[in-house]
């Protein structure tokens, strides 16, 4: 297994694509990113989709190699759609840590419909948010 050691590739990505965000002139001849940028938001999301739809393909197939290279296309695509939104991958990180702080682990919120478990609770009243049966 490799393991990457340095500074922040998704930090180094997203400074490097508010660069061209503040000047498109900057741009190397056949930036893909660039072109990207031009195409609009519409266009960053569909390809944050596709890439994601992509790793999932491939994680099914067990093709671990196509995860791994489909998984940087996706984070590619994630940091020029955040760029665009001036959502900075230290936002993401935080909020990670958020949820790790309060849950004890980092997991994914409940979504609005669901009913959050017990341990969930408690968390919530320290934030002033309520469950949906103290709502009722």
């Amino acid at each position: 297994m490799m393991t990457f050691v340095g500074s922040d590739p998704l930090r180094t990505l997203y400074d490097s694509i508010q660069t061209l965000r503040r000047d498109p002139l900057s741009a190397p001849e056949g930036s893909r990113t660039a072109k990207l940028l031009a195409q609009g938001r519409a266009r960053m999301a569909r390809k944050v989709g596709e890439e994601a739809i992509e790793v999932a393909i491939d994680a099914m197939r067990n093709d671990r190699g196509a995860v791994v290279m489909e998984s940087a296309d996706l984070l590619y695509n994630l940091v020029v759609l955040l760029a665009d939104l001036e959502i900075s991958p230290d936002e993401v990180m935080a909020e990670i840590q958020r949820r790790a702080t309060i849950f004890g682990i980092a997991e994914k919120l409940p979504k609005a419909t669901e009913e959050p478990t017990a341990f969930i609770a408690p968390a919530l009243a320290s934030t002033g948010k309520r469950s949906k049966s103290e709502k009722l």
